[in-house]
């Protein structure tokens, strides 16, 4: 159906780029996608076929674009960060008969919006130059009014969409410049989801950056065409004769409009530049509380060595105590002889037994904990190897370490630094 009915009306191709965006879909595509293409046929004798019964003089000029317009869907009565806006877009074809007035208009969007405001203006409520088809001359104001009315409605609700994003923005950031940090002060612990956050309105405002920017170069584009058609050899010189004033103002119209729009580009960049310089100072509170929580550290680390030294200095005190008492509860020494007290008697065979056990118990753990911190030098040496010799034989290199480590364990050879190891080598 779709393609009878543009196959019917001669629609050119580039129109289809701009139906492409549309669509099931869960989120906006193409948003940074722009285009005005324009076809003008108005030389005379025509080079397109003539149908008089159509309206159809084989004369004429097709235009088509796409704008954008922002809309508040839903807002929230909890918080404005909950406000819900949309950017939608509209495909627009407009085609014009500069001998018999034809004219034909193809907007594809998401909403009836732009047919009502359409209606609007045709119906009897409209401006009587906006409603009247008597001659090729009302036609064409008509469709210049048609055109205003189109590039009006992508200019509405910017304002209030930027002063949205200003309001979120400074509410999710306000405490990065106002909360003074310290003892003593109210601030804000961030976490790196503040800067997440900040990230995706950084990328709202620079979609509406981007969003204007295309609107602009498509107003300044349809303006540039209007003016051109006073210039145009093959422009009826009716047209051109009645309808100056006209297209003067529709240009200046549309410029007023890109002036406008500039102003709300400019509002936006300097959001970004905000947005930057506040996320860099969320970053700096993020490695200052780093920062701070490293110094909570380390003096929760002086406490607990302050603590450690003493119960060592305690343990000292009670070292000898407990050496003294644990010797004597052996049977080395006895005080008592079948339950009563004497002068006490020395046993140098039980003395021989426990010098027996303990001396070589004690040598065991020693060499043990020796064993044990040679170990893990002899790997902290590995690791801090040249890893390009490593990486030249690794098998080879794997043996060598074993046995290195080894030989160093059994004191039979020194640690030796890097340099000096590959000059023996």
């Amino acid at each position: 159906m779709l393609a009878q009915i543009l196959t019917y009306h001669q629609v050119i191709p580039a129109y289809l780029d701009l139906m492409f965006v549309f669509g099931a879909q869960s989120n906006p595509r193409d948003l940074r996608f722009c285009s005005f293409r324009e076809q003008t046929m108005m030389k005379d004798p025509p080079r397109l076929s003539t149908i008089p019964e159509l309206g159809r003089s084989g004369r004429q000029y097709q235009l088509c674009f796409n704008l954008k317009g922002v809309t508040l869907k839903s807002k929230s009565a909890e918080d404005i960060k909950f406000n819900e806006w949309s950017i939608r877009q509209a495909a627009i074809h407009h085609q014009f008969d500069v001998v018999y007035g034809t004219t034909l208009w193809i907007v594809t969007k998401g909403r009836l919006d732009l047919q009502q405001r359409f209606k609007r203006l045709t119906g009897r409520d409209g401006r009587v130059e906006d409603r009247s088809f008597g001659d090729v001359c009302e036609c064409f104001r008509s469709s210049l009014a048609a055109n205003l009315m189109n590039c009006y409605w992508s200019t509405e609700d910017w304002r209030w969409y930027i002063c949205w994003l200003e309001e979120v923005i400074d509410a999710e950031s306000f405490m990065a410049i106002y909360g003074l940090r310290g003892p003593g002060h109210n601030h804000q612990q961030y976490k790196p989801y503040h800067i997440q956050e900040l990230q995706h309105w950084k990328d709202k405002a620079s979609e509406v950056v981007v969003v204007l920017v295309a609107s602009t170069n498509v107003m300044t584009a349809l303006g540039k065409f209007y003016g051109g058609l006073k210039t145009n050899k093959d422009f009826p010189p009716t047209l051109k004769t009645n309808c100056e004033g006209d297209i003067d103002s529709f240009v200046s119209a549309l410029d007023e409009m890109v002036e406008g729009l500039k102003m709300h580009i400019s509002r936006a960049k300097l959001l970004v530049g905000i947005i930057n310089d506040r996320k860099e100072l969320i970053i700096q509170h993020l490695q200052g509380q780093t920062t701070e929580r490293t110094e909570q550290l380390n003096l929760n680390l002086e406490k607990e060595a302050i603590v450690m030294r003493i119960i060592t200095i305690v343990t000292l005190l009670y070292l000898p105590a407990t050496f003294v008492s644990t010797f004597f509860s052996t049977d080395i020494i006895k005080y008592q002889n079948n339950g009563e007290a004497g002068p006490g008697t020395f046993s140098s065979t039980a003395m021989a037994r426990w010098l027996q056990v303990t001396l070589p118990l004690t040598i065991v753990t020693l060499f043990a904990a020796w064993v044990t911190y040679k170990y893990a030098e002899g790997r902290k040496e590995d690791r801090e190897t040249d890893v390009s010799t490593k990486a030249s034989n690794p098998k080879f290199e794997k043996k060598n370490n074993v046995r290195r480590r080894f030989r160093i364990w059994m004191g039979h050879e020194t640690l030796l630094p890097v340099d000096e190891k590959s000059s023996v080598e």
